[in-house]
Parts: C-alpha cells; sequence; structure tokens
C-alpha cells in the first residue's frame, strides 16, 4: 500500500485555501517528499505527519514554487537535530539553485549540523525495498533535468493456503519460507517446492506523481496501468494557449493521457486560483470520470485489490 499526502496544492502563489506546491508518499516505514514550496514545514505540522524519517526529497524541478520551502525546513532539521542526514534529489539546474538558497539560509560553506546531501537525478531506479521500487522519469516542462517518479509494488506470487492444506503443510515457519520462496524439508522427509502452493504472479499496487508539465505523450508509457495518475492541472481548455506559453498543461489533457494510459484513478493538483474546482472536475470528468481534485491535507490509499480510497488529515 502506498499513501500519498497533498500539503501544497496550489500553482504558481499560494491561496487562502492552498499552499505551494508539496506531497510526502509514505510505503511502509520509507517516506519521500515530493518538491518543497514556502511554507511546506508549517503544513507538516498541520497535517500531524511531524518531520520523522523525514530523510528524502524529490524535486520535480527547480522553479521557485516547488523548491523554497527547503530553506527553512533544512534550518529547522538542522537545529532539533531531528535528523542524521537530508538527501535532496533533483536534476543539474535544480540541485544548482538549492544549494545556492542553502548559502543564503546558513552562509557560504556553512552547513547545519543535519548532514545535507544534493544528489543528481537521473532516470531509472532511484531507490529499492524489500516491497516496492522508486523509479524516477524525465519530463517535458521548461528547462532540462524535470522529472516525475513512480511507487510501484513488486510482484508476488499469492500463498495458496488450500493447497498447503491438501499437502499437510503445517502452519507457522514453513509456510512462511514457502512464501518466500524457498523450498521445505517436511517432518515427514517429503520435499516441498514453492511452486505447489504460490498462485501466479500479480503486480502490485502502482502510483504515478507528475508535477509540472508540457507534453503528455511521452509519459502514456510510464503511467499505464497505474492505480493512482497524480499530475498538474493548472489550466482548463479554454485557456490552453497559455497553457503551451508556460509550459503546463490543462485538466482535459490530463483526463486524456489518464484515459488513453488505462489509470484507475486520477488525482489533478497544481490549479490555479483562475478557476473552481467544479470548474475542473467538470472539464476532467467529462472525459475520465474517475477524476479527484486535491485539497491540502487529501490522504489517499493506493492498493492493488482495494483501489484507492480518500480522506483528509484535518477533518479527521
Amino acid at each position: 500500500m502506498f499513501e500519498l499526502v497533498f500539503l501544497g496544492t496550489s500553482a504558481s502563489a499560494p491561496s487562502i485555501q492552498r499552499g505551494l506546491s508539496s506531497a510526502i508518499v509514505m510505503a511502509n516505514e520509507h517516506r519521500f517528499m515530493i518538491d518543497c514550496g514556502e511554507g511546506t514545514q508549517r503544513q507538516i505540522l498541520r497535517s500531524g505527519l511531524g518531520f520523522r524519517r523525514l530523510d528524502r526529497i524529490l524535486l520535480t524541478h527547480g522553479h521557485l514554487d516547488h523548491i523554497l520551502g527547503l530553506g527553512g525546513l533544512a534550518s529547522t532539521l538542522g537545529r532539533w537535530e531531528a535528523l542524521e542526514e537530508l538527501n535532496i534529489y533533483g536534476g543539474a539546474s535544480t540541485l544548482q539553485r538549492v544549494h545556492a538558497l542553502m548559502e543564503v539560509v546558513f552562509g557560504a560553506g556553512q552547513m547545519p549540523r543535519v548532514g545535507i546531501s544534493l544528489n543528481l537525478l537521473e532516470p531509472g531506479l532511484l531507490f529499492e525495498g524489500k516491497q516496492f521500487t522508486l523509479t524516477a522519469f524525465p519530463v517535458k516542462h521548461r528547462g532540462e533535468g524535470c522529472f516525475g517518479f513512480v511507487f510501484e509494488e513488486k510482484t508476488r506470487r499469492p500463498f495458496l493456503a488450500d493447497r498447503a492444506e491438501a499437502l499437510g503443510i503445517p502452519h507457522g515457519p514453513v509456510r512462511r519460507e514457502l512464501a518466500q520462496g524457498h523450498a521445505v524439508t517436511l517432518p515427514d522427509g517429503r520435499q516441498i517446492h514453492p511452486d505447489q502452493v504460490l498462485g501466479e504472479p500479480q503486480r502490485g499496487a502502482k502510483l504515478c506523481f507528475v508535477g509540472d508539465v508540457s507534453h503528455t505523450g511521452p509519459l502514456h508509457k510510464v503511467a499505464e496501468g497505474a492505480d493512482l495518475l497524480a499530475v498538474e492541472a493548472t489550466y482548463l481548455e479554454a485557456d490552453k494557449a497559455l497553457a503551451r506559453q508556460h509550459g503546463h498543461i490543462t485538466a482535459a489533457a490530463a483526463a486524456r493521457l489518464a484515459r488513453n494510459a488505462g489509470v484507475k484513478h486520477l488525482v489533478l493538483h497544481h490549479v490555479s486560483r483562475r478557476y473552481t474546482v467544479q470548474e475542473i472536475l467538470a472539464e476532467a470528468q467529462a472525459i475520465f470520470p474517475d477524476t479527484s481534485v486535491a485539497n491540502d491535507f487529501d490522504l489517499f490509499r493506493v492498493t492493488k485489490h482495494k483501489g484507492v480510497s480518500w480522506t483528509n488529515l484535518r477533518r479527521c
């Protein structure tokens, strides 16, 4: 299961209801922040999530509305010594801006006690846990070094309890070994192979996160079959000329991407103050009905079998 929490969902500038771009993906004991707009650390406190295990920050690109909160967050973590390290990932131009920002906050050559590591993003596998992988992929926006991210549970073979019962396999460590793919020898001398009690491989949950983007064509393959696709919707189709001019897409374009990629659920974020949520939803749902518009503090749970569920942390 993946949990996606939106901390800020506004485009370019904050509004009374929406902070600037930031989100957190939680997978097992791991946390990954995606972007860190101005005011993000206060949003973390308001969400109730806190700063624990928040040691990896993924940056979609280097525009200020996506990175300006890093200075304050790093300063807080450094003063509180809440973390031993803070790993920030981004494209080359993004990391240059982040480095300059850190020098403004801490002074040239001065870093806080929490070790800040700036890591160059490249397309491909970024992180692998026991149960999931995190992959970075390039997107087109304005300039080089823009990225999106895919969180995907590893393929697994379900343990078939009825077959185990028929074979007289006792409960406990023996079944656990078989579930992990290891052959076992029973007390009566029989050797049992995993294939005897495991079903066909089943793909796990897939969450695809895209920030600012100007062209959706290259994204169809990477988003294919995602249980949840989160992508910007800065403009409506009536203003698609503006969208092209500023390197963004419309709600309709995001919906077409979701439909053509066979996505299960679409979540729109990075929304402009010029439109109402109802206008954005109407345009997208006319093309792809399973669409939501994210609000700050919305939490989406993504599972393969139960699909996507939603709650808001401030309303719980």
